[in-house]
């Protein structure tokens, strides 16, 4: 019985594990910012002459994504090996106490 449970414990947490997508990141919108001041004279302000914030390249988001996923799936997979030889050396323990 502690084997089926082990086994099952096991292939319930690779399978969540290998099934779980990353997160996607929602765009961030720059807040609106007012700032109003009594007897200030006006300040010239530049023309910008690129779109304000960062440009992303697809290309580059879809490797950074494809990277994050692969290590997901190998802290998956050592996680899972982990697992495995805690519940053999708990296995071989309780086998060494039953025979004493």
């Amino acid at each position: 019985m502690a084997k089926l449970r082990g086994l099952v414990l096991v292939g319930l947490l690779g399978a969540v594990l290998f099934t779980a997508s990353p997160a996607l990141a929602a765009p961030v919108r720059p807040a609106a910012v007012t700032v109003s001041v009594a007897h200030a004279a006006p300040v010239p302000v530049p023309a910008q002459t690129q779109p304000p914030g960062p440009v992303l390249d697809p290309a580059q988001t879809d490797k950074a994504n494809s990277e994050k996923t692969r290590n997901k799936l190998v802290a998956g997979l050592i996680a899972v090996v982990l697992l495995g030889i805690v519940i053999w050396g708990r296995k071989i323990r309780s086998k060494k106490a039953k025979g004493s």
